[in-house]
């Protein structure tokens, strides 16, 4: 039992991968299943049993990218103990993370459109921006802004000009914006840090 959970896995894994690359080349609309299977190794049936159809395999592709998102966020964070320059280190590996050649075809561009706005918000929200609540929630109960600035409202802001810079810089294909984007967000956190 416990090997054929394990060849379940490898064969699920498999195939995200092999999605993601193709939905990441080509585009949602453009990437064909027959060329996923046959790339993976695997049968169409394979790929019906665990994703159902184009669509299901898109959305598990999303979300693994979305926890691998959040995974380097958590990380870049954390080689600092200064909660400001955590917020400010996430804030760039999200945006440097999204516009990462493997990324940003599918969650910049096709994701919205192929699950739906409020699908992939909730995706978001179940990953980076959950992150960045805990962030600011935390540094708010340590005293680096005033209680009578809501959270959840901070959070909403913050994310959303996230995705906007992301958005804009996959857009006019410069990394150097992200430095751009990155000043304008000190512009934010010196407000922040000037409410105490």
């Amino acid at each position: 039992m416990k090997r054929t959970r394990s060849k379940t896995e490898e064969t699920i894994q498999l195939l995200l991968r092999t999605g993601q690359n193709h939905f990441a080349k080509h585009g949602y609309a453009k990437a064909a299943l027959e060329d996923i299977v046959t790339d993976s190794g695997l049968t169409r049936g394979a790929l019906y049993h665990h994703f159902k159809n184009k669509k299901g395999l898109f959305f598990a592709v999303m979300e693994s990218i979305q926890k691998k998102i959040a995974h380097k966020i958590e990380q870049e964070a954390r080689t600092s103990s200064n909660q400001w320059e955590q917020l400010s280190l996430g804030c760039r590996a999200f945006i440097m993370s999204a516009i990462d050649p493997d990324h940003k075809q599918i969650i910049l561009i096709d994701g919205p459109a192929v699950i739906g706005w409020n699908v992939w918000r909730q995706l978001d929200a179940n990953h980076s921006m959950k992150l960045l609540y805990s962030q600011l929630e935390q540094m708010q109960r340590n005293g680096c802004f005033p209680t009578t600035l809501s959270v959840e409202s901070l959070t909403h802001s913050l994310s959303g000009a996230m995705n906007e810079s992301a958005l804009w810089i996959a857009e006019q294909g410069s990394i150097d914006l992200i430095e751009e984007s990155m000043r304008v967000l000190e512009v934010y956190f010196d407000g922040l840090k000037r409410m105490k």
